[in-house]
């Protein structure tokens, strides 16, 4: 299966675990961000010229700078989701790069 694959199927995954959740929670809010984020990966992964690792490291350095200087709770609580978000995707994406070199 090639990483865009399981991302599309993450994609779907997330979709539906959307349309089950009813009311507006902090999971389906985080399920949201996951499918966005995903999206912009995929986005990104078809121009062949885009160093795909480098680019989530810097996404994943500009919320860490984001969270440094976050002083509400209730907002470094969504960074950390966002950075979980973000290191499940560089493991995906990084780790299937890697292997195929």
């Amino acid at each position: 299966m090639t990483i865009e694959q399981v991302l599309e199927k993450e994609i779907e995954e997330s979709k539906r675990w959307v349309d089950l959740e009813k009311e507006n929670s902090t999971y389906k809010r985080d399920l949201i961000m996951r499918i966005e984020l995903i999206y912009w990966v995929l986005e990104n992964l078809k121009n062949p010229d885009t160093k795909i690792c480098n680019l989530i490291e810097s996404k994943m350095n500009e919320v860490i700078l984001t969270i440094n200087r976050t002083y509400s709770i209730t907002e470094a609580d969504k960074l950390h989701t966002e950075l979980r978000i973000w290191d499940w995707i560089f493991y995906q994406v990084c780790s299937n790069i890697i292997k195929s070199q």
